[in-house]
């Protein structure tokens, strides 16, 4: 009986020590020290049964039970070593050949322990019993203990080599190695003298209770740490929202359904209003003031939109709005805009409203005092969800932190920090900012410039390009002071769709400029175009300017309405097509503008009107072979140049050539 009476002692003590882990233990990764500890911990309380009802049952020489127990004893032995250097690898953050080792030795143990009991089945190498259930140990038990034994002994012994030169941090880790490894170690040893002792399990419980004492002071100093480091990155955020609502009136933060909400920002002008700053229904009681103090002539826009459903409505594929109205302070009718945002938890709505009266009429005035200090990390959340990053820099040293925005309630998490923002940003442009914008940005980028430039205005903004391997991608920088004047708050956005949409709307506004200009059934260009040309070019004659040397042909097409009278008008549209495309062919370098049915212009410059003779020399040639076969167009026209002595008008040398076309038409006729 005194046998279970330390496996019972055992567990009682472990689940009164463990409690914590075994029932609420965290979850995690399989690599977190935290699920591997827990893992090791119930394989430590199964053994603890195991050996204590083997105490039981070899008292009560209860045959089958008592050898299965012994099998499950040394199978859980087994699993608690291979569980333990799994732990101990997690715990000391080890990665690498290490980390190997000791997985290998762990599943080293576990194997040999395995095949041991397998072959206990036919040759007891392990344990055996007698007759009448005396329990007889093996040679393969001491080979066991002795493994056992060595693999503590090599941890505990590098556990203490690395005890000496670790940091501070460390040190606890190793010294609860090193001193649960040296127990289990020692007591191996005893449990060797004697093998029906319970020493093995009493050396599980001391090394147990040593781990508990140093993880327990980790976590400790793990949960200070962690503490102190909300208490900062809380500071932080107030420090963010501050200078982001410094623009704002009033602030208020409205659960969606209940319709509760607080005030977290007003100014003295808005107090004066009396509107509560907290109350029990935002859209019913914000209705009411519209009401009482909106100008007449917006009430009606004003009253609908605190409607929770148009809220709603209005928020449809977006995260904001606004909206703008008059509202009365005193005898005077002041705009003021409102901004509804939704919260990234989706529950709650953040509704910002500013005066923008002066903005309206152009008045300058002086800015509302400093708004209160906001520590609502939501409302840091929502402001900031513009933004790809924000930089949190200081004035005067140039250490930063950057933050993200991310959709975990708690608002901003910060990913990278550093010494000297400005020194970093100058080795970084160099490397990832398109060429043509580098100088521009670094100068932007400079402390001095930036304390200059607060002192009259409130915000720098940039716009410039990144490199991204061989696209361009699009930014716009927005640098500003925080509150406490001691800081920048630089906001960078991704505003690649922004360029893509303007550059769209030109690109449709050109190409529909482009097809008013063109002959639907040519493709060349039609009246609307020369008339256009003419104007620049009679603007640069009447300027003055001398004007580069030009000819005008004009070309009509002969028998077109005898080919739509008698073969149709898709015949017609043919033939005209055919005639385009030879005037095309031969004048390449020249636009052809279609100024009616069958009548065309051809404006020569460069090329082709030095070559002007010849070109419309091929015209003719091409023409009277047509009219000879009988295939192909027939094309009368006239061509004569720019004289800058007598033409004074585009139109006189058009004319002229009109006059020479139709003379060219009736001796075409009369052949």
């Amino acid at each position: 009986m005194y046998y279970s009476s330390f496996g019972i002692l055992a567990v009682i003590l472990h689940l009164i020590i463990n409690k914590e882990v075994l029932l609420r233990g965290r979850s995690g990764s399989k690599d977190d020290p935290h699920f591997r500890y827990r893992q090791f911990l119930n394989s430590v309380l199964i053994f603890y049964i195991a050996d204590l009802l083997w105490g039981f049952l070899n008292e009560s020489h209860m045959g089958i039970f008592l050898y299965t127990d012994t099998v499950i004893y040394f199978a859980v032995m087994a699993v608690s070593i291979m569980l333990w250097t799994r732990y101990v690898v997690a715990y000391l953050g080890k990665t690498g050949w290490k980390a190997d080792a000791f997985h290998a030795a762990g599943w080293g143990i576990f194997g040999f322990v395995i095949l041991m009991l397998i072959i206990n089945f036919f040759n007891p190498i392990l344990f055996s019993f007698t007759g009448n259930m005396t329990y007889i140990p093996g040679s393969g038990r001491y080979v066991l203990l002795m493994a056992q034994l060595l693999l503590f002994v090599m941890i505990s012994i590098y556990s203490l080599f690395i005890l000496a030169k670790a940091e501070d941090s460390d040190r606890v880790h190793y010294r609860a190695v090193c001193l649960s490894g040296g127990v289990m170690a020692v007591l191996i040893v005893i449990q060797t003298i004697y093998p029906l002792a319970p020493f093995y399990a009493i050396g599980c419980l001391i090394a147990n209770c040593m781990l508990h004492v140093f993880v327990e002071e980790d976590e400790k100093r793990e949960q200070d740490r962690v503490t102190e480091d909300a208490r900062k990155e809380r500071e932080t955020y107030s420090q963010i929202t501050n200078s982001l609502a410094k623009d704002y009136e009033a602030i208020y933060y409205i659960d969606i359904e209940t319709g509760k909400y607080i005030e977290v920002s007003v100014s003295d002008t808005y107090s004066d209003l009396n509107v509560p700053s907290n109350g029990r229904d935002f859209y019913a009681e914000t209705r009411e003031n519209v009401r009482r103090y909106a100008h007449p002539d917006d009430r009606a826009f004003a009253e609908n939109m605190y409607y929770k459903e148009t809220m709603l409505k209005n928020l449809e594929g977006r995260n904001s709005y606004a909206y703008r109205y008059r509202i009365m302070v005193g005898d005077e009718a002041r705009y003021y805009r409102f901004v509804v945002i939704l919260s990234d938890d989706r529950k709650h709505f953040v509704v910002c409203d500013k005066d923008i009266h002066e903005t309206i009429t152009a008045e300058s005035a002086l800015m509302e005092k400093e708004k209160k200090h906001i520590t609502f990390s939501r409302i840091a959340e929502s402001l900031a969800s513009n933004y790809d990053v924000i930089y949190y820099v200081d004035a005067r040293t140039g250490e930063y932190s950057a933050f993200t925005s991310n959709n975990i309630f708690g608002g901003l998490k910060m990913n990278e920090a550093g010494d000297d923002f400005f020194a970093e940003s100058a080795t970084n442009i160099d490397s990832i900012v398109h060429e043509e914008d580098r100088e521009r940005l670094k100068g932007v980028l400079d402390r001095d410039y930036l304390l200059s430039s607060f002192e009259v205005k409130k915000q720098v903004d940039i716009e410039y390009r990144l490199m991204i391997g061989d696209s361009i991608q699009h930014v716009r920088l927005s640098a500003r002071s925080s509150s406490d004047g001691g800081h920048f708050i630089i906001a960078v956005e991704n505003i690649d769709d922004e360029v893509r949409r303007q550059h769209e709307q030109l690109q449709a506004l050109n190409t529909e400029k482009e097809l008013a200009r063109r002959d639907e059934l040519t493709g060349i260009k039609n009246k609307t175009a020369y008339i256009e040309l003419e104007q620049s070019v009679q603007s640069n004659m009447d300027k003055g300017m001398d004007y580069l040397p030009y000819a005008i042909a004009v070309c009509d097409l002969n028998d077109l309405k005898t080919i739509n009278d008698t073969k149709g008008h898709a015949a017609g549209d043919e033939y005209i097509k055919v005639a385009v495309a030879l005037m095309c062919e031969i004048f390449k370098h020249s636009p052809i503008f279609r100024i009616g049915g069958d009548e065309f212009v051809i404006f020569m410059r460069g090329q082709d009107y030095t070559m002007r003779s010849e070109l419309m020399t091929e015209l003719r040639r091409t023409v009277l072979s047509n009219l000879e076969s009988h295939e192909g167009p027939v094309i009368a026209a006239g061509m004569t140049e720019y004289d800058p002595d007598k033409d004074s008008k585009i139109k006189d040398v058009f004319d002229r050539a009109d006059h020479m076309m139709y003379a060219n038409k009736r001796e075409l006729k009369s052949r």
